[in-house]
């Protein structure tokens, strides 16, 4: 089954100016479902004032955000992330072999 993913903003952060509620910082988060297993990363992207591209923050959407944040990370680094996820939800199928804490054979109690 293929991963399916999906981008959520949790929190942004605005300064009054150039505008008031001038989108500084997003928090987001990518997140990848695979059957029963879901795995995701967290991450900020940071803005700097780009004439002619303001927004009021009342009209902002969801989908306006992410987009703006998948433009900034740009392709490769999103590709790298969903690789991230991709490698958390295999290690959640198939779970890492750990070494075990074995008594030393000449030591017998």
């Amino acid at each position: 089954m293929a991963t399916v993913f999906s981008w959520s903003v949790n929190q942004m952060y605005t300064l009054d100016t150039p505008d008031p509620g001038f989108v500084v910082n997003v928090l987001w988060t990518l997140t990848g479902t695979d059957g029963q297993y879901t795995a995701s990363i967290d991450g900020n992207s940071q803005f700097t004032v780009q004439e002619g591209t303001f927004i009021p923050y009342q009209d902002l959407t969801p989908e306006i955000v992410i987009g703006w944040v998948q433009t900034a990370l740009g392709p490769q680094v999103i590709a790298n992330f969903e690789a991230n996820v991709n490698g958390q939800i295999a290690s959640m199928q198939n779970p890492p072999v750990s070494p075990e804490n074995t008594p030393l054979p000449w030591a017998q109690a």
